[in-house]
C-alpha cells in the first residue's frame, strides 16, 4: 500500500531523516515510535505528501506520488489519504457533520451524497446524537472520533495518525484505540500511526522504532 525508498530530509544544516525505507501492506496497522526528535512526524508528513523529501521516493498503490503535478498530488492527498492529528483540527464554527463533510466537498462530491456518507460514519462511530453539535459542545474523545470520521469520508487507502490519543484521558484513549482497530477489522482500513503510547504501539501489527533519523528496529 505504501512504500518509501531512501527518504532523506534536512532543515538547514540539520538532517532529520537519513535514508528511510519502509513498506506498509494493505490492511496493516503499523506504529512508528521513538524519542522526540527522532524524525517520526517528519516521516509521516512526507508519507502523507504534506512535505517533500530532499531525496528518495514514496509510492502509494504503485504510484510515485512526488512525480505527480501539484494538482494531481493535491487530488491524490484528498481522495486517497486520511489524516488524524493530536489536536483534532476541527473548525469551531462548523457542526460535527459539516466538519466531516469538508474533504468530500473539496473532492467535488454532491452535498447530499457527502452528508449521507458523513451521517453513516458518525453513526458508525457512535456519534449520531452529536451530528449537529459544534466542537466546543463535545468532549475530547468525541472530537477525535469526528476527526476519524472526517479522515474516512472519502474512503481513503490509508489513514495517517499523528499522536491520535496524545491529548486524551485514559478512558477516551482506550476507546479511541479500540475504534482504530475496529476500522481495520470491519473495514480493512490500512493505518499508520506515530505515537509515544507504548500500549497503542503494542496493539499494532508491527512497531517500527526510529532513532536519530533512522529506522533502528
Amino acid at each position: 500500500m505504501i512504500k518509501s525508498e531512501n527518504i532523506t530530509k534536512s532543515f538547514g544544516a540539520l538532517q532529520v531523516l537519513k535514508g528511510i525505507s519502509l513498506s506498509v501492506a494493505s490492511g496493516e496497522v503499523v506504529a512508528i515510535v521513538g524519542a522526540s526528535g527522532a524524525g517520526k512526524t517528519t516521516l509521516l508528513e512526507i508519507l502523507g505528501t504534506l512535505s517533500r523529501p530532499d531525496s528518495g521516493a514514496v509510492h502509494l498503490n504503485g504510484v510515485d506520488v512526488f512525480a505527480l503535478g501539484r494538482r494531481e498530488l493535491a487530488r491524490l492527498r484528498n481522495r486517497k489519504l486520511g489524516f488524524v492529528f493530536q489536536f483534532h483540527q476541527l473548525l469551531p464554527e462548523f457542526t460535527a457533520l459539516e466538519n466531516v463533510c469538508i474533504p468530500a466537498f473539496i473532492a467535488g462530491v454532491d452535498r447530499q451524497k457527502a452528508e449521507l456518507r458523513g451521517k453513516e460514519l458518525l453513526g458508525y462511530l457512535g456519534l449520531a446524537h452529536r451530528m449537529l453539535h459544534k466542537p466546543a459542545e463535545m468532549s475530547g474523545g468525541e472530537q477525535q472520533r469526528v476527526a476519524i470520521a472526517r479522515a474516512m469520508v472519502n474512503s481513503p487507502s490509508v489513514i495517517l495518525a499523528d499522536e491520535p490519543s496524545g491529548n486524551l484521558d485514559s478512558r477516551n484513549k482506550q476507546e479511541l484505540h479500540a475504534m482504530l482497530f475496529k476500522l481495520r477489522e470491519e473495514l480493512g482500513q490500512t493505518i499508520l500511526i506515530v505515537t509515544h503510547d507504548e500500549e497503542l504501539a503494542g496493539m499494532c501489527d508491527r512497531k517500527i522504532i526510529m532513532s536519530d533519523g533512522k529506522i533502528v528496529q
